[in-house]
């Protein structure tokens, strides 16, 4: 006997191939599956049903709303969690921060359920942003082992069947249709498990999900990761604009601009196509007296680049063109472009590079009186500053009268028995007097120079429509081109906020006062000169709603800009940054923040909380007039 049963009768030396049977059953064996097939029917296929993977039926969107890990919409954020399965044909064109649609079950506003007229079928759907992306195993395995990895080493391509792909997605609104008109609102309901997810295609539901105005003025394209986000619609690309109509608030012109890029990002270029929109021939704004009126643009320029705004652009082909004007962006030079030159010293200025007509100018000394910081420098201390002002200043004024000049000023300030009559009688000491005097001295090439006073040109330095170029590059002295750029700013600003204005003409005109290199001239110090400055420039920011002033600022390094003047920045732009410090103090959302330093020129992030919801966008290619030197 033996333990293996029947096996023990097997013939080892029976030939398979001759049919016979171990259980001698004349020729029939057992199949697998327990049925009886005849041995001697070796020519018939034997068929297996197979069973289809894919649902049948056409797809609809990109994947479906998933619970494994929860659903929960809350006020906060962090305990947010809405997660979606991404169908394996859809993986690969998925980007962070794409926007997505998830309807309710009662009706959605998605292109499924438009109608063959476009209409929709009612109901809310909820708009949100993919903020996540990862593969997870399908089935529990380790696939980090030698084997997985010599497998993959081997092959192009995985079996995304395998494995599951989750996006987490952010709720930004709730879309709705009232009385015919899209809108939105809070995220206040949780989608539904297994709603099915599709990419937000419309211009319609991305403008009003992203709270972008139709209308304004345009600053470029919605952008996702560097690729403009398109639609079905013709232009494909979505425009950006900035709110530019009392209908929906004041305009933000007038609530100030800050762009912010390094070296070779594309600012100067994204601030000259934003200046030409603004100087566009339909671009008015209503005065208090019922008037519709222009904005005058001033714009110093240390590069002196901006005067060539006055040029067409060589570069800017027909083809360009005609999309330009299917969208609405005005293009071409500005004809209404003047450059105002400085005359400091014996520097000269060259305008090879463009055809802009050129004013010379000077400073009067008697801008001083108003504001005797132009002066001072910045190394007076409080009591210095306070004997100017008080005492030197004022005498000065009643000896020499009004229209005196700095060289008269000088000599005022050389009388040794001034000195002694001022210390004898305790209302200066004489070493005050002494440092009062070698601060103000150096000032000669300044003031007062062989050209026509700016004061005397006002009617032409602001003028509805036009634009007004300082530039400053041909100027060597740093304490220079601070004193003129001050000046000038200081006397826009002071007959802006004025009641009883000295010129009525810039009372009366809506003004963008532009500056480059803003770092420049209002950063935060301890010094009198700076105080005063950053005290004027704020109150300006303050005041400007109401008086039609608005900042533009330009600069590479937004940190160095004092606090009080920046909270006072409605739209930040932000084109790259590499200093860490610099893409803090913008103060944009952190998934925002770890782009800029990734961003390709003419990649630019906008922070605007008055006009949208903070966005990527992509400028134009090609600036709207000439820019760059042959």
């Amino acid at each position: 006997m033996t333990d293996l049963g029947d096996f023990n009768d097997y013939d080892g030396d029976v030939d398979p191939s001759e049919g016979s049977s171990p259980a001698g059953d004349g020729g029939s064996t057992a199949g697998g599956d327990g049925s009886s097939v005849d041995a001697n029917a070796g020519d018939t296929e034997t068929h297996f049903e197979t069973t289809a993977v894919d649902p049948r039926g056409e797809d609809i969107g990109i994947g479906a709303v998933c619970v494994s890990q929860g659903l929960r919409v809350a006020e906060d954020e962090d305990d947010t969690t809405l997660r979606a399965y991404v169908t394996k044909g859809n993986r690969s064109s998925i980007r962070l921060g794409s926007y997505l649609l998830a309807p309710y079950p009662d009706g959605g506003v998605t292109a499924a359920s438009r109608g063959p007229s476009g209409g929709d079928a009612g109901g809310e759907t909820l708009f949100c942003r993919i903020t996540g992306l990862e593969y997870a195993q399908q089935y529990h395995t380790d696939d980090a082992t030698e084997i997985h990895a010599r497998r993959a080493m081997r092959t192009d391509e995985i079996e995304e069947a395998d494995y599951k792909f989750v996006a987490t997605l952010e709720p930004v609104a709730i879309l709705y249709r009232e009385d015919g008109e899209l809108k939105r609102r809070m995220t206040d309901r949780v989608p539904k498990p297994k709603t099915v997810i599709e990419e937000a295609a419309d211009t319609e539901q991305i403008k009003t999900g992203l709270k972008m105005p139709e209308d304004g003025v345009f600053l470029g394209h919605l952008s996702v990761g560097g690729e403009k986000v398109t639609t079905a619609a013709s232009p494909p690309t979505i425009d950006y604009r900035l709110k530019d109509d009392y209908d929906a608030g004041d305009p933000l012109v007038f609530r100030h601009t800050l762009i912010a890029g390094g070296t070779g990002s594309g600012k100067t270029h994204g601030a000259k196509n934003m200046l030409r929109q603004y100087l566009a021939d339909e671009r008015t704004y209503p005065m208090e007296d019922g008037r519709e009126v222009q904005p005058a643009v001033v714009q110093f320029d240390p590069q002196d680049e901006y005067a060539q705004m006055h040029d067409d652009n060589p570069d800017l082909d027909s083809d360009f063109a005609r999309k330009l004007e299917r969208e609405g962006i005005a293009h071409g030079g500005v004809a209404e472009t003047t450059a105002f030159v400085p005359k400091v010293g014996s520097a000269s200025y060259s305008a090879g590079h463009h055809r802009a007509p050129q004013v010379e100018f000077t400073i009067p000394f008697s801008m001083v009186h108003e504001n005797p910081w132009l002066v001072a420098g910045s190394g007076l201390n409080d009591n210095q500053y306070g004997a100017l002002v008080s005492v030197l200043l004022p005498r000065f004024r009643q000896e020499y009268g009004r229209e005196a000049t700095y060289e008269e000023f000088t000599t005022f300030l050389d009388d040794p028995a001034l000195r002694e009559e001022l210390d004898e009688s305790g209302r200066v000491h004489e070493a005050t007097f002494d440092a009062v005097r070698r601060r103000v001295l150096g000032f000669d090439h300044v003031f007062d120079q062989d050209a026509r006073p700016i004061t005397d040109l006002i009617h032409d330095f602001v003028r509805p429509g036009g634009l007004s170029v300082v530039p400053t590059y041909h100027i060597n002295d740093t304490r220079a081109t601070e004193a003129i750029v001050l000046a000038l700013s200081s006397l826009l600003i002071d007959e802006k906020l004025s009641n009883d204005p000295t010129y009525a003409r810039i009372k009366e005109t809506p003004l963008l006062l532009g500056m480059d290199e803003a770092h420049n001239f209002l950063t935060d110090a301890d010094s009198v000169q700076a105080g005063k400055v950053i005290k004027k420039f704020t109150e300006a920011a303050k005041q400007g709603r109401k008086e039609r002033l608005g900042l533009f600022l330009i600069t590479q390094d937004p940190q160095d800009i004092d606090d009080a003047v920046f909270k006072q920045i409605n739209t930040t732009v932000v084109l790259n940054l590499g200093d860490e410090d610099a893409i803090k103090s913008v103060n944009i959302p952190s998934n925002l923040e770890s782009k800029v330093p990734y961003m390709e020129k003419g990649q630019m992030v906008v922070y605007s909380p008055d006009n949208s919801e903070p966005v990527e966008l992509i400028g134009l290619s090609k600036c709207l007039t000439r820019h760059g030197r042959d």
